[in-house]
């Protein structure tokens, strides 16, 4: 069912007492509504009924709810990616990415995928000590944790959680691997665990670059690092000697991808000795939000992108076939990828590190029987 709904007189009862719509354009936030999450027996959507204006709203506050996690490492067999275990300390992220896959996972928590993704978090506050508890499991082998595949763990609210540190403050004492993807230069905040663990080859950093365009950037990302912020925390990691890279991600045809040469150059002059690519992912409700995104931001691209989005994905918005969903298909999306490979293997940007696990020491919990061996 699905309920059209005018503005109403007073925004001050947004969005969740209009049935989860919000109206008008929210600064430092990515997402246009708080459209219903596919499990809702309801869906609402916003009419403007030409008696009001539909402008700038009052900002949307973030609302943090610590929540305990009961096992913090998620496995998957996902033949298309390089790694099979990751962790994300937060649900949601502040980054506001609109572009985000990890957004239709609020759905399964009855909340939408819009606006409520990126104000409504859930911190997994006692992850550190969940990390203990697995990595010292008799049976545990290990493997390099992904950190970041998921939502952000170096999003804005890590300031006052600290839970990445504390994260990273295990993995260090267990010379346990781990790659770690993120958008903000909050990541310097631990360079000193990083570069310890970068001497013992345990760490590598990327940092994910969609634009070098700083306008473009705050608004599909708006509350991630600026673009010359992350470049830079590329400098001071590869400084440092930790192995630093940049992800291309997510590459938007028609509106990012003339940018792949010139993020692949400025991150080689970084020190950035990777890089990868991933091609824009709009699965389930990411593609209604992201079309909201193009029609209120670029409206005069809106038609270019949605056509080459297409004719990447088979004629739909996207396909979730393993290994092309990661770099779609057709001739646009072959091209992509070409001019990526060319100028990554230029620029030298196309080796692969794989970081090391025979330090590995399990962590020994109160109680436990240390090993005679």
């Amino acid at each position: 069912m699905t309920i059209a709904l005018r503005k109403p007189d007073h925004e001050e009862s947004l969005p969740h007492e209009a049935g989860g719509i919000a109206y008008g354009r929210r600064h430092g936030r990515g997402a246009q509504t708080n459209r219903s999450g596919r499990f809702e027996a309801r869906t609402y959507e916003p009419v403007d009924d030409g008696w009001d204006s539909l402008g700038d709203l009052e900002a949307l506050r973030t609302e943090v709810q610590e929540t305990p996690a009961r096992r913090i490492i998620t496995k998957n067999d996902s033949p298309d990616i390089g790694f099979d275990r990751s962790i994300n300390p937060y649900r949601g992220c502040e980054h506001g990415c609109v572009y985000c896959f990890a957004r239709p996972t609020h759905a399964f928590l009855g909340m939408s995928p819009g606006l409520d993704f990126e104000t409504k978090l859930f911190a997994k506050t006692n992850a550190a000590q969940a990390l203990e508890r697995e990595l010292a499991a008799p049976d545990y082998r290990p493997r390099m944790i992904a950190i970041g595949s998921n939502t952000d763990p170096y999003q804005p609210v890590d300031r006052r959680y600290r839970i990445m540190r504390r994260i990273l403050e295990v993995l260090s004492a267990t010379n346990h691997p781990v790659g770690i993807v993120t958008k903000s230069a909050l990541v310097l905040r631990d360079l000193d665990i990083l570069q310890s663990m970068a001497e013992r080859g345990l760490v590598k950093v990327a940092l994910s670059v969609t634009t070098l365009d700083r306008k473009l950037a705050r608004a599909m990302e708006p509350r991630a690092s600026t673009p010359d912020k992350r470049l830079e925390a590329v400098e001071t990691l590869a400084s440092a000697g930790i192995p630093a890279s940049v992800m291309v991600a997510p590459v938007v045809p028609g509106l990012t991808d003339a940018e792949i040469e010139r993020i692949l150059e400025r991150a080689s002059a970084a020190g950035a000795t990777e890089a990868g690519y991933i091609l824009l992912r709009l699965p389930l409700e990411i593609g209604d939000l992201f079309v909201e995104w193009l029609e209120a931001n670029c409206p005069d691209r809106a038609g270019r992108v949605l056509s080459l989005m297409r004719q990447t994905r088979g004629g739909k918005l996207y396909d979730a076939q393993w290994r092309s969903r990661m770099e779609g298909d057709g001739p646009y999306a072959w091209m992509i990828g070409r001019r990526f490979q060319m100028a990554a293997e230029r620029l030298g940007l196309d080796k692969r590190r794989k970081l090391r696990t025979d330090l590995f020491t399990p962590p020994t919990l109160p109680g436990q029987q240390l090993s005679l061996l």
